[in-house]
């Protein structure tokens, strides 16, 4: 994936920058900047006019705080950032996938094309961070239960030109049951099936939103999720605590920076496909 903070400025090529006329740009929440002197560049996370500053958020989802007003490169170009209007809309200008919020849009009626998950948890993070983007897009994303009987959910489906399918599965790796049956769809037209590395959908969240350096190793023929609350002390009696760690875990995701890049580029590589003309 293309990496959105990469720097456009190195060494001191942002002095002979800032020798061109600046211009202004609206501070944006979610516009993301570098500002020239520390070579600090982020994501505008906040604005606040009343003191006169903005903090800026990196992929590391480390956070400063700068005074607005020049100083910053744009995509390269030397800015001025100033305060957006007074009433302006307050929310961020991106959805939590990255893309430019589209205001005021309708969602489409969904498409034939869809988008299968294996569980309720994998459908839930999805809708978290794209979900405005599906609805823009008339995507519908349904979950499977597990994939155990994915040729037969394929065929019953009937990909063609105006009917693709894009499935997302977890473990796709050398030697698992997900990697044979994904070989048994091979060659079929109209339809991706595209994994990441991960058990369970749980690990695409990057530890650490929770505190944790990283994830638990869960000893095999033991269930993962209840291994991993159980490492955590967190409760794992029965479903009903495995269904509130997950929220909690869900709740410590506001957008695709919490997420690793094998997982955001599986549903990208997904939804590019079902809305290809």
């Amino acid at each position: 994936m293309a990496d959105r903070y990469q720097a456009e400025i190195h060494g001191d090529q942002w002095r002979r920058q800032a020798r061109r006329v600046s211009r202004d740009a609206v501070a944006e929440r979610g516009l993301v900047v570098e500002e020239a002197v520390t070579g600090f560049c982020g994501e505008i996370t906040r604005v606040e006019r009343d003191l006169g500053t903005l903090e800026l958020e990196d992929r590391r989802l480390v956070r400063k705080v700068f005074p607005l007003g020049p100083g910053f490169l744009l995509e390269g170009r030397p800015v001025v950032l100033v305060a957006p209007a007074a009433g302006a809309p307050s929310g961020p200008v991106r959805t939590a996938s990255g893309s430019r919020a589209v205001q005021g849009a309708r969602a489409r009626v969904a498409l034939p094309s869809r988008i299968y998950v294996e569980g309720r948890h994998d459908a839930e993070l999805v809708e978290k961070v794209w979900g405005h983007d599906l609805r823009v897009e008339g995507v519908a994303v349904e979950y499977l239960g597990g994939i155990d009987d994915l040729v037969a959910v394929v065929d019953e489906f009937a990909p063609g030109p105006d009917r693709r399918l894009g499935v997302l599965v977890d473990h796709l790796v050398p030697g698992s049951k997900e990697t044979r049956i994904k070989q048994r769809l091979s060659g079929r037209a109209h339809v991706l099936v595209v994994g990441h590395p991960y058990v369970d959908v749980w690990q695409s969240v990057k530890p650490v939103r929770l505190g944790l350096d990283a994830w638990p190793v869960v000893s095999r023929g033991i269930d993962w999720k209840h291994g991993v609350c159980e490492s955590l002390g967190w409760p794992h009696a029965d479903q009903a605590d495995i269904s509130r760690a997950w929220q909690y875990i869900l709740s410590r995701v506001d957008s695709y920076a919490d997420l690793e890049p094998s997982f955001l580029g599986r549903v990208e590589e997904l939804i590019d496909f079902v809305t290809v003309p």
